[in-house]
């Protein structure tokens, strides 16, 4: 089974790293690093840490490609990823002792032919029984409806497709007749694309079913420090685990999906995919970059995940 991750909007993750952040005053960093990043290149990093040979397609500014040449050097990545002229957007992430502030830009515009050429080698090349991971933001002049066509045109080939996605290009993935394999949305994207609020691991039960009575075979909803929902046609667990140090949260949903594609790999059912996947999330957290701890340590990790049948009739 060949993995292939595209990346339509990737980025380089500037991590600011202070003491405390306030709003209006002078901070000194305490440390700054810069990574290759982009959901979808964070999940083949990750999959790459884990042992598993991976193909990155997407497109990046030529400019300041530096990143994610040492990033794809560095690991069993294949790079793919087309380059265009200009640079790749530069992401802000302020990390202090309360969290982190991400500050995103919108990326440089797509040019429609380049787009093109990547959907149409994507489409030529894909095989059945191939993994397609179609991971975040769009950048602007994309087509909106992008996922929900490569969906459509590699389902259609036999491809498994894992999405991860927010906004407009989610709506018209989930809006489609033909839906992704894997869906790892959080709960509030998945809100928001029912368009009402869904405050309860029940609530969300209840959208994650009906998605899957149009197609979809595995969702994972990460609910923050309420853990993960994750179902199929025939189960559903709840899977939780305590965080003991956050290093930082970037890319940890994306873990989370390099988590998914692992289990699917291996051929795992829904407990171990539920423990494996949470695994990568935390293990991550404790993580500068896109980048996974030891495999022993996601074991360890792994066997930690508290996990139970969940049916929605108590919440």
């Amino acid at each position: 089974m060949a993995i292939v991750t595209l990346t339509l909007n990737p980025a380089i993750d500037q991590t600011v790293t202070l003491d405390r952040l306030i709003s209006g005053t002078v901070h000194r960093a305490r440390s700054v690093r810069q990574d290759a990043g982009g959901k979808g290149i964070n999940v083949a990093s990750c999959l790459a840490d884990w042992g598993i040979a991976v193909t990155a397609m997407g497109l990046l500014g030529a400019e300041n490609a530096a990143p994610f040449d040492a990033l794809f050097a560095a690991k069993p990545i294949v790079d793919r990823c087309q380059r265009h002229p200009g640079s790749t957007r530069v992401n802000l992430k302020l990390v202090d002792d309360l969290g982190t502030t991400d500050i995103n830009m919108d990326g440089a515009p797509a040019m429609a032919a380049s787009v093109e050429n990547l959907v149409a080698t994507l489409e030529g090349e894909a095989a059945p029984g191939d993994l397609i991971i179609l991971s975040g933001s769009l950048p602007p002049g994309c087509p909106s409806d992008i996922y929900a066509r490569l969906t459509t045109a590699l389902r259609a080939k036999g491809a498994t497709i894992l999405l991860d996605t927010s906004g407009p290009a989610l709506c018209h993935a989930l809006n489609g007749d033909t839906l992704p394999n894997i869906l790892k949305p959080n709960a509030h994207e998945l809100a928001e694309w029912h368009g009402a609020p869904l405050d309860t691991p029940r609530q969300l039960l209840e959208v994650a079913r009906s998605l899957m009575d149009r197609g979809v075979d595995l969702i994972a909803v990460s609910m923050g420090e309420q853990g993960a929902l994750f179902l199929t046609c025939q189960e559903a667990l709840l899977a939780r685990l305590t965080v003991e140090h956050v290093e930082s949260t970037v890319g940890a949903g994306d873990a989370m999906v390099a988590g998914l594609a692992s289990a699917l790999a291996e051929g795992a059912g829904l407990e171990r995919t539920a423990r494996l996947s949470t695994a990568f999330a935390v293990g991550k957290l404790g993580q500068a970059g896109p980048h996974l701890p030891e495999k022993a340590r996601i074991e360890a990790l792994a066997a930690q995940v508290a996990t139970e049948a969940f049916t929605g009739e108590k919440q």
